[in-house]
């Protein structure tokens, strides 16, 4: 038995007027917490919900897309996927119905059934995320919960809290409305779907796609002999990129033996970033009906308020394939302590739910700008620098008065049209909201892109030199016409935080990489580089069984050597030399500048730099950060500018 302190963040939370939680005060508790010994490993798989999800989407996007048969397959498969067991069905009257035109949240459960001697165990939800999916800033957003997070468990909306235990034990006592109850009270956000997904096909699924491309970070070896140092899941995956078939992926994503909840959780994140490329890259429509067969058999999807329909589907899985690049984040909770169990204070959870519920899509920008020393461009000025004239052009009586409200809340000043002109009175109906600016005024155009993202669908136009327009213009610097597409509603602006430059923690040694790279010089067609600037606490990964360097063919084509560095005792980062400068994971790249005088390609996840990339001749050098992305990016830049060409007899 164990007392810890706790504090409470859930449906106690009340709303402050901009759409964030707000906590209310209340004293520290102690709560008793009972440990139960840690469970034996799981023979499913907790990835496969969010691969079938994305999956899902992918796939029927493109059979919507396919006239006739096609169409009528996905009605089918649609119908398959409608919440049908009592579990499902019952939760499902719990559900929050979606608004129109605004942002949604669905949880997803993976739950593990075990097979033989275990059957007879209660199923444990393997997999635990929310996805939000916002149509204003055009994002999509995870937040996965560590499943050995210690919370307080409810099986009802208003009872008290059953007990405190790992969140992934809600599922077992009181089944789907249980877990989405426990997500509820713990983040304060209102569910609008429920995803549940079991674990059968997993390798069914990748291997219908061919595979996937994958960055494996470090060796990973086991061989499960029965003794107690390796009773756990056979593995052997090398260091590098590479396609993973089925069961390599699965032995890839399962593996927890050495690692963290958290490093776990990356692992299968950085794999659904890779799955959901290749969904999009490589699919054709003749393989759709094999594929979606396999995932409808896996997985239930239940709406607040009616069954789920094809056109809802359809909608967000045109909104999911055509995602900007950028606009997919992936949230964690920070500072999770792992023992026994995993706790996380209130503050870490808070925070996660305001990111993740407030995607910043110029987050990667802005941490660009300070890793490289430069001032962001284009900067939009604060609201309350900026005048704004709202008008009605949907022609909802009362519209115009309401946004100048929300507007002047957000810190906009607010002006009217001149001579007493009605702001109802426009010169023509609007379908999607117009933000004039006026291109005289400095910024106009930065702060009229600023306010579209909370507006949307909103257009950006110049003002133009109409008279019936610029008679109810009162010299604002942005003139906006409210259109029949608004939904009533300013989305929340997400929190900018402007990262600050930091120096790299780095020290120059060539002398750890040159002696693994040089037996390799003769045999590689393309010049080795040697990385001369290493991660301060870094070494080669020289421990027993693992493996510093590896050279091998991807494909049997393309040569490539691959070396890996730890630090500390569970996260590794490495350097990917290869012939091969068109690979998957090079498409998508954020920015390009030059490094070092050479053209490096740069690659974030939010505002973290999880891959730099230079090419030279015939060849590419990645530099790739850990799965926690624990490299600062000013590190990995360093790392990357200190890359140099090998030379003999040194």
């Amino acid at each position: 038995m164990r007392t810890t302190m706790k504090r409470g963040v859930g449906r106690g939370a009340t709303a402050n007027g901009n759409g964030k939680a707000v906590l209310p005060p209340e004293t520290v508790t102690s709560v008793t917490r009972y440990r139960q010994p840690p469970p034996p490993p799981r023979t499913g798989l907790g990835l496969f919900g969010r691969i079938l999800l994305v999956t899902f989407l992918a796939v029927t996007s493109l059979a919507l897309a396919v006239v006739g048969g096609a169409y009528l397959y996905a009605h089918e498969t649609v119908h398959d996927l409608q919440a049908r067991s009592s579990d499902v069905v019952a939760a499902q009257k719990e559900l929050h119905v979606a608004k129109a035109n605004a942002p949604a949240i669905a949880l997803v459960i993976g739950y593990d059934h075990r097979a033989g001697i275990e059957s007879a165990n209660p199923s444990l939800s393997d997999t635990l995320m929310l996805i939000r999916a916002d149509p204003i800033t055009k994002t999509i957003s995870l937040l996965s919960f560590p499943r050995d997070l210690d919370v307080p468990i409810y099986c009802s909306a208003s009872g008290p809290a059953v007990g405190t235990d790992r969140i992934n034990s809600a599922y077992s006592r009181c089944k789907s409305k249980g877990t989405l109850f426990t997500v509820e009270k713990l983040t304060g956000l209102p569910v609008n779907y429920l995803i549940t997904v079991n674990f059968h096909g997993f390798k069914e699924v990748v291997d219908k796609l061919g595979g996937v491309w994958m960055d494996v970070d470090r060796r990973y070896y086991n061989k499960n002999t029965g003794s107690y140092l390796n009773n756990y899941a056979n593995i052997n995956l090398q260091p590098g990129y590479q396609k993973l078939t089925g069961q390599q992926a699965l032995d890839f994503v399962r593996f927890r033996h050495t690692d963290s909840d958290l490093t776990r959780t990356a692992r299968q994140q950085s794999f659904v970033r890779a799955f959901r490329e290749q969904v999009k890259a490589n699919f054709s429509a003749t393989s759709v009906p094999s594929l979606v067969h396999a995932i409808a058999g896996n997985i239930e999807i239940a709406e607040g308020g009616h069954p789920v329909s094809l056109g809802q589907v359809a909608s967000y899985a045109l909104f999911a394939y055509g995602l900007p690049t950028g606009h997919l984040f992936q949230d964690r909770i920070e500072n999770v302590l792992c023992g026994l169990g995993c706790s996380a204070s209130s503050t870490d959870i808070a925070n996660a739910v305001q990111t993740f519920s407030n995607p910043d899509v110029q987050s990667s920008k802005a941490a660009n700008a300070a890793a490289l020393g430069t001032k962001l461009k284009e900067k939009a000025p604060p609201p309350s620098s900026v005048t704004v004239t709202v008008l009605n052009g949907s022609g909802v009586a009362g519209v115009a008065a309401n946004t100048s409200y929300l507007l002047g809340q957000r810190g906009y000043k607010l002006l009217v049209p001149p001579n007493n002109l009605d702001p109802n009175t426009t010169p023509q109906n609007y379908f999607h909201t117009v933000i004039y600016y006026d291109p005289a005024q400095p910024r106009s155009k930065q702060a009229a892109t600023a306010l579209q993202n909370l507006m949307q669908p909103a257009d950006v136009v110049k003002l133009p030199r109409k008279p019936s327009l610029l008679a109810l213009d009162p010299g604002s610097m942005l003139l906006v016409a409210l259109g029949t597409a608004f939904s009533g509603t300013i989305s929340t602006a997400p929190a900018h935080v402007i990262p600050k430059h930091v120096p790299a923690i780095v020290r120059y040694d060539a002398g750890q990489a040159t002696p693994l790279l040089q037996p390799l010089a003769k045999r590689v067609k393309f010049k080795l580089m040697v990385p001369t600037v290493l991660e301060r606490s870094s070494y080669p990964d020289t421990l027993p069984g693992d493996k510093p360097v590896h050279y091998y063919f991807i494909e049997g084509r393309h040569q490539a050597v691959r070396l890996v560095f730890r630090t500390g005792s569970t996260q590794f980062w490495g350097i990917q030399e290869t012939d091969w400068k068109d690979a998957p994971a090079l498409t998508d790249k954020s920015f390009r500048h030059n490094i070092g005088g050479r053209e490096a390609d740069l690659y974030y996840n939010g505002s973290k730099l999880h891959m730099v990339v230079i090419h030279v001749g015939s060849a590419s050098y990645w530099v790739v950060n850990s799965l926690l992305d624990d490299l600062s990016n000013e590190t990995m830049l360093a790392i990357a500018k200190g890359l140099k060409p090998l030379t003999s007899g040194k």
